[in-house]
């Protein structure tokens, strides 16, 4: 029997990469996570079939843009090893990677952003990562009641 699939919510500057850019490349690596709770979620919890909410950050008007879907298990991030990539990590070895990544593909681009904002106002969320102040992770869970709030708001 297969696991249900799970469901997260990955941010993204639209100014570095956008859902248009993951749209147009249709599946890429999630990399340069530098923060351990984001890396733990994509190594331990995130598996290929899972869903994936895709959030515009640091933006005029931060929200959920699209879908998508964790397309492989999470293997080492290669920006780690690389002293010309901005994520590069001097001491992380090849031996023993400590950052790592998953791939997602594109669903689809929503026919609206839903705004942080409106996503603070609905009470069935009041619980959800995402609108608890001070949260500033880039990977987060999202519950499957709250993944079909959402999803209605659409």
């Amino acid at each position: 029997m297969t696991a249900k699939p799970k469901h997260w919510l990955m941010k993204s500057e639209p100014d570095t990469f956008s859902i248009d850019d993951l749209k147009r490349k249709g599946q890429e690596p999630w990399d340069g996570v530098r923060n351990y709770q984001a890396r733990n979620f994509m190594r331990d919890g995130m598996r290929p079939g899972d869903k994936v909410f895709f959030y515009h950050s640091n933006c005029a008007v931060p929200g959920i843009v699209g879908l998508a879907e964790v397309a492989t298990d999470a293997y080492p991030d290669p920006s780690q090893f690389n002293p010309k990539s901005d994520y590069f990590d001097p001491a992380s070895k090849p031996e023993e990677p400590r950052w790592m990544l998953v791939e997602i593909k594109f669903v689809k681009k929503l026919s609206r952003t839903i705004s942080l904002d409106e996503l603070k106002g609905v009470e069935a969320l009041s619980d959800m990562t995402l609108v608890r102040k001070g949260n500033r992770l880039s990977v987060m869970p999202v519950s499957a009641a709250e993944w079909r709030t959402i999803l209605a708001l659409e």
